[in-house]
């Protein structure tokens, strides 16, 4: 058994430990309530727009003009891994790094082996997970410093002119969408080119075109993509200090569970040196006697 020493020195530094998590939990607490009302008022617009655009660009999916729609073969491929540039939030970037590898091995093998597949860090956790093992053409960390719509268009902005280069066929996004504090769900998603939606899901609505059909195609589409962009930004965001503070509040749970089982290995240990030296006390008492 450890001496009382050793045992109330870990005591202490469970403590301390435990008062770190405690802030980290307040902290990320009081960062979730804004980062979800953001997202939480982004996301309604954002499907809205991005359902008229899928009918939109079922309607022209034969106009030239439809930059953002050409569909080609995935022989080049970009996947956009979204994680933090912090950790203690629990398996918030695992997850991406997990997926992030799974489509690697699996649904995009042929382009991984061919050395076309691609991968665009945002948060410091990606970059410095995924750079040994995979092509990371870049990191986006500071976006984080000051998140918002501009700063994020810009971002969205280079992909897609990479897309109609043609330097790329298909740019998906791997993240984490916010459900609630607790739960975070792992989302695997095409970007570009635009998903149209099927014929027998299509809502078909006459559409009148002001000014006119190119700068629909010109303002419309672009303007979608970036707002989507920027809500699996958000979705991140607040996915990340919900798991945090979940994180946390359970680490400062099992640094209070541990605090209390060494008090009670200190008290024993206590118990049991006080006895020893009743016993040697009584012991020389009898010898004295004798």
């Amino acid at each position: 058994m450890a001496n009382l020493k050793e045992i109330r020195t870990r005591i202490s530094s469970v403590q301390k430990t435990k008062q770190v998590t405690a802030a980290m939990k307040m902290v990320s607490a009081a960062k979730l309530k804004k980062a979800q009302d953001a997202i939480v008022q982004i996301r309604p617009y954002a499907d809205k727009l991005h359902e008229i655009l899928s009918n939109l660009t079922g309607s022209l999916s034969n106009s030239d003009d439809n930059l953002y729609g050409v569909q080609r073969k995935p022989s080049k491929v970009l996947l956009v891994a979204i994680t933090s540039n912090k950790g203690l939030c629990g398996a918030f970037n695992s997850n991406v790094i997990k997926q992030v590898n799974q489509l690697a091995e699996n649904t995009y093998r042929e382009q991984n082996q061919k050395g076309t597949l691609s991968i665009l860090a945002i948060g410091k956790q990606a970059y410095a997970i995924l750079k040994k093992s995979h092509n990371v053409i870049g990191e986006q960390n500071r976006i984080f410093d000051d998140l918002n719509y501009a700063n994020v268009s810009e971002i969205a902005s280079s992909i897609m002119d990479a897309f109609v280069a043609g330097e790329y066929d298909r740019v998906d996004l791997v993240y984490n969408q916010f459900k609630n504090a607790g739960v975070q769900v792992l989302v695997s998603e095409q970007f570009l080119p635009i998903e149209q939606e099927k014929e027998t899901e299509m809502v078909h609505s006459e559409y009148i075109f002001e000014p006119n059909q190119e700068d629909i195609l010109r303002d419309l589409i672009p303007k979608s993509l970036k707002t989507q962009f920027y809500k699996a930004m958000l979705d991140s965001f607040a996915s990340e200090h919900g798991a945090r503070m979940t994180a946390m509040h359970k680490a400062t749970d099992n640094a209070s569970d541990l605090i209390q089982d060494l008090n009670l290995t200190y008290n024993k240990a206590r118990q049991a040196a006080i006895t020893n030296e009743i016993l040697e006390i009584v012991s020389g008492a009898n010898a004295l006697a004798q």
